[in-house]
């Protein structure tokens, strides 16, 4: 598991994908997210703008992210 580190809350979904290199664009993030890939806390998320706080877990493509402020 992976730490990232944010600055503040909340993030979007999308955009921690994006800046931790998962996705080659923002595009690309959004599109994963809508066809169901991406996990937050073990569940489901197709919502491309979900809000994610310090304590989140993301699982993407055999990466597993831990969020922390």
């Amino acid at each position: 598991m992976d730490e990232v580190r944010i600055d503040r809350e909340p993030v979007e979904l999308y955009k921690i994908l994006k800046f931790e290199n998962l996705v080659m664009s923002g595009g690309e993030a959004k599109h994963v997210i809508a066809e169901g890939m991406v996990t937050v806390n073990g569940e489901t998320e197709t919502r491309k703008r979900k809000k994610i706080f310090a304590g989140d877990v993301i699982e993407f493509a055999d990466h597993t992210l831990k969020i922390i402020l």
